[in-house]
């Protein structure tokens, strides 16, 4: 587990929690997905005292395209900020059937999970579109990068393109080179993500573990509130 133990903690063992601004011991994002990892360890002068530290938080980030399907894992790391783990786009062939399609997106991202071992799979909300023959091939990527994680039993956090723009660039209705450049700021990249894709794949990333920070502050602040 990759977690910050705190001092003179090191013969009690932690005990993973999901810590949210209520009592009831959950905090959540769309689709019921648990926004944040807290491990807590109890105070052995203190036994009803608590430490709460959040965990590393490894989140894959899928921006779902019927041509590119962009993914990049992201890992917050307690009191160090975010890191980019891997990135990179899966590039389809148009003249391939859409079932073959389908099934190298699944392959793919099933790789990228394996191998990265993520906390959270999160992926752009259901959007309209003016064709709707590519909003209904979009909808079948979609599910697949869905099917992908609930087959490695990884929660999946649905994020709308406007409160991801907001996450990261402070403006919903941002340019795609502003999410870019950005994207490269936050996680401090020697070089712009490229195709766009990708640098779209992470902000869906950064935009998940922002949205965890921020329960998170709730939380504490409640916490505080009630003592």
């Amino acid at each position: 587990m990759r977690a910050t133990r705190p001092h003179n903690e090191s013969d009690c063992p932690p005990i993973p929690l999901v810590i949210g601004p209520s009592d009831e011991g959950s905090s959540t994002v769309a689709g019921g997905t648990p926004a944040l990892h807290i491990c807590r360890w109890r105070s052995p002068a203190h036994p009803a005292r608590f430490w709460y530290k959040l965990r590393f938080v490894r989140v894959l980030g899928v921006d779902c395209g019927s041509e590119l399907t962009g993914y990049g894992v992201v890992e917050q790391r307690n009191g160090r900020g975010l890191a980019c783990i891997s990135a990179g786009v899966i590039r389809l062939k148009t003249r391939d059937p859409l079932a073959r399609r389908l099934a190298r997106v699944f392959e793919e991202l099933g790789s990228v999970i394996r191998a990265h071992r993520p906390d959270v799979v999160a992926i752009e909300d259901v959007f309209y579109a003016v064709n709707a023959k590519s909003a209904l091939k979009l909808g079948h990527v979609r599910g697949v990068a869905m099917l992908a994680a609930a087959v490695q039993d990884l929660e999946v956090a649905e994020y709308a393109p406007l409160a991801i723009k907001s996450a990261v660039v402070g403006y919903g209705r941002a340019e795609k080179s502003q999410v870019q450049q950005m994207v490269k700021r936050l996680l401090n990249l020697k070089e712009t993500p490229e195709p766009p894709d990708v640098a779209d794949a992470l902000a869906i990333a950064i935009c998940h573990l922002h949205t965890a920070a921020t329960l998170e502050r709730q939380a504490a602040g409640g916490r505080r509130a009630r003592r």
